[in-house]
């Protein structure tokens, strides 16, 4: 189905859409949310406090992380720039399946690669929390993350996120502007997990643990002296049930203590450790969690 003005609507979106330089570990997109400097991006698309932006035009500034919200995987940035060609935010809530659906990011080194497709659905996903996502047939690869899922006028309804079976997942532009209500910053722990069960002979079954994958440098993980491997089980208070729950531990608790459970090696010997969280926007970078 031909759209008028296609054409005008996909150079405005990529002239919207931002590459964040994430150093030696590549690269995402951004979106720029207000002409005065202000753009969003995933949370794990950030990896530093003052990550690198460049515009459409080649311009490349530092950027300042203003807030990040591992729980939803949102981060706002500033830069120091204005009269920037804004994108137009739509209300998610009133998009349907079958609607167009266009994505645009900086995928394998590509800036302003351009994918279409339909909406197939929004709202939970099984296994990935309560929270709504839009759910498309878009090509996303790495580099995607933090970019633009528009409609067929070109107004953002998501922020490109990840990719669950063949479907890309975008999180809601409305939950942007929760992130944007200036909310309290997550508690920064600095690692990246996969889930995973575990066998557990004390148990007699199965139990859910998060793998630590990466501990960033400096981290207060790293400074607690957890390692890739380790095994999160939960916090003193309750064990991990579900992915998210390490990041509802750190909601809005900003710089804090959180006592966690976890397995090393051995997996009858539980270890507990005392971290004291940081901020992220103190930190030289932050990851996942």
């Amino acid at each position: 189905m031909a759209v008028p003005g296609f054409g005008e609507i996909a150079e405005q979106l990529r002239r919207s859409t931002v590459l964040i330089h994430a150093g030696g570990r590549g690269s995402g997109s951004g979106i720029i949310w207000s002409s005065d400097g202000l753009l969003v991006t995933n949370a794990h698309v950030v990896r530093g406090s003052h990550p690198i932006v460049q515009l459409w035009d080649g311009r490349e500034f530092e950027a300042v992380t203003q807030s990040r919200n591992s729980r939803r995987d949102l981060a706002q940035l500033r830069i120091d720039a204005a009269s920037l060609p804004a994108a137009s935010p739509a209300d998610s809530s009133r998009v349907r399946p079958g609607e167009l659906a266009i994505a645009i990011g900086n995928p394998m080194g590509f800036v302003g690669a351009l994918a279409t497709g339909v909406i197939h659905g929004v709202g939970p996903i099984r296994g990935l929390g309560t929270q709504s996502w839009i759910q498309a047939d878009v090509r996303l690869a790495p580099g995607n993350s933090g970019g633009p899922l528009a409609d067929s006028r070109g107004r953002i309804v998501g922020i490109n996120t990840m990719v669950a079976g063949r479907l890309a997942l975008a999180i809601p532009s409305n939950a942007v502007r929760d992130l944007l209500s200036a909310r309290p910053a997550d508690g920064w722990l600095g690692v990246t997990v996969h889930p995973a069960l575990i066998p557990r002979s004390d148990l007699r079954r199965k139990t859910l643990g998060l793998v630590i994958l990466e501990v960033e440098p400096g981290s207060p993980a790293a400074l607690a002296s957890l390692l890739p491997g380790d095994i999160l089980l939960g916090t003193e208070e309750k064990p991990f049930t579900a992915v998210e729950d390490l990041a509802f531990a750190l909601r809005g608790t900003g710089p804090g203590v959180l006592r966690v459970e976890f397995l090393r090696g051995d997996y009858t010997r539980i270890r507990r450790v005392t971290v004291q969280l940081g901020n992220p926007l103190q930190a030289r970078s932050s990851v996942a969690a």
